[in-house]
């Protein structure tokens, strides 16, 4: 059978029994989002958000690219999390990587892939501020994990250096900001790290929104 075909067969199955199960449910997802969260993950296609947490549409706005990464010169990032915090208003926003991510074994496998050396080259960042901790694991797929939980906390710091960020907790009081990472062999999400609002953040990244 045709692949693409078989999508659009797919797709008429799913719908039809979301309207067996409730008659309702696209007229009622039709009128609005109001999800609890922002989900910034990687673009692998074993880890689909919603599914492995078992969340439904209209609970979690999605952000996914390469390495799950918070670059601060990305405008396609910073509309997703602009729109998600201050309009939305999500209350968590969570950078989940994962286990094995072929975007943090690029950054370390020293050959030149093309374009995506640049995006990388953020991944090379955090290897090369933790170069010592990181070189001493001598088995390589771990070595490759510890990077991944390296990476993702200085994701979510990058995140609380957002002038977006530090708005909302001086005005809203929220998001928290969550880091976890994804165990592909076996399903589970590990936390790593998460900033209260109101995380003190070092004076040379801190925004003044008391005027």
């Amino acid at each position: 059978m045709d692949k693409i075909k078989k999508i659009f067969l797919e797709n008429k199955a799913w719908a039809q029994s979301k309207v067996e199960a409730d008659k309702d449910y696209f007229s009622k997802m039709a009128r609005d989002q109001k999800p609890e969260y922002l989900w910034i993950g990687c673009s692998d296609s074993r880890v689909p958000p919603s599914e492995i947490t078992n969340t439904d549409p209209g609970e979690m706005f999605v952000h996914r690219n390469i390495a799950n990464l918070v670059v601060h010169t990305d405008l396609n990032f910073l509309s997703v999390l602009q729109y998600a915090v201050e309009h939305l208003k999500v209350r968590h926003v969570i950078v989940c990587g994962h286990y094995n991510c072929g975007g943090v074994k690029a950054a370390i496998s020293h050959q030149s892939l093309g374009l995506i050396d640049n995006w990388v080259r953020n991944i090379e960042d955090t290897y090369f501020s933790h170069k010592v901790e990181v070189d001493s694991v001598k088995d390589e797929v771990q070595k490759v994990n510890r990077l991944v939980e390296l990476s993702v906390i200085a994701q979510v710091r990058n995140l609380a250096h957002t002038s977006i960020i530090q708005k909302a907790w001086h005005g809203l009081n929220q998001p928290f900001v969550h880091g976890w990472v994804y165990d592909i062999n076996t399903g589970l999400i590990k936390q790593l790290i998460t900033l209260e609002p109101g995380t003190n953040i070092d004076s040379a990244y801190r925004y003044d929104f008391s005027h």
